[in-house]
């Protein structure tokens, strides 16, 4: 499948106002061979970014399936979509754990989904493969190794300062556990795709000190909770978040690795 369709003007474009999602979607889709007619399943679908796009871009020959274990994600998405594109369905499924009756397609995609495939990435990738017709084609995006080091710098400074050893070596796992662009390429070398590529270009988030950075929508909204985690006292946990949400000039620019990887099933 050649033919693209990139010069089509969508009308269900990637929003320009999600600074996060689209740049990752914007990835994405430079990797991806898209062409009318082509069956997609888009894991990790969240709120539509890039399902909408897909499912116009294939048009109604074609057809999208988006998943997300997220049931509010799933009805906020089908409330937007109403009765549009009825080639494209919204369900509420686990990527980790697909069904076995459902169908292969000419692609996967996943923006921002790598991550969700804890807690064994390559047996998730193994099973998503599952549905993956002969010739066809995976893309992922995620925040890759590096995303945001400057913070946990500063936010393991504080925890020693104040000598808090166990939340240190929990704040340890949690970033030693995150994938790299070596570790995914290594993925599908064992999964015998081809024509693989693994790509990462940097992402600045811009975020402000004080409030501004403790709620800030994106970073409060995973990265910052992944911090909280660390701590049983969660009295403690705003002491030590709101001292490093002071210093914001010591970890600014807040700088991620925005990763896509792609490969096709021979």
């Amino acid at each position: 499948m050649t033919d693209r369709t990139t010069a089509v003007t969508p009308r269900w474009p990637l929003p320009a106002h999600d600074y996060w999602s689209t740049p990752f979607a914007e990835s994405l889709l430079q990797h991806l061979d898209l062409c009318p007619g082509a069956s997609i399943l888009d894991i990790a679908s969240g709120h539509g970014i890039p399902a909408f796009y897909l499912a116009e871009q294939v048009g109604p020959a074609g057809q999208v399936l988006a998943i997300d274990l997220s049931g509010r994600q799933v009805e906020q998405a089908r409330a937007v979509q109403g009765s549009q594109l009825p080639w494209l369905r919204f369900e509420c499924v686990d990527m980790r754990a697909l069904p076995p009756h459902l169908p292969c397609f000419d692609r996967i995609t996943g923006n921002l989904s790598v991550m969700f495939l804890r807690p064994n990435r390559f047996a998730a990738l193994q099973g998503l493969l599952a549905h993956l017709k002969p010739g066809g084609q995976l893309v992922l995006t995620f925040p890759s190794l590096g995303t945001f080091d400057s913070l946990w710098r500063r936010i393991d400074q504080e925890m020693a300062v104040r000598g808090l050893l166990v939340e240190r070596r929990r704040l340890e796992a949690y970033l030693a556990e995150r994938p790299s662009a070596e570790a995914v390429r290594g993925w599908l070398d064992r999964l015998h795709l081809v024509r693989i590529a693994v790509t990462e270009s940097p992402l600045i988030v811009a975020t402000g000190a004080g409030q501004a950075f403790l709620h800030h929508p994106l970073l409060r909204g995973g990265f910052l909770d992944d911090a909280y985690e660390c701590f049983e006292d969660q009295g403690l946990a705003d002491e030590v978040m709101t001292k490093v949400s002071e210093d914001v000039g010591s970890f600014t620019p807040l700088m991620a690795q925005r990763c896509v990887l792609s490969g096709w099933k021979p």
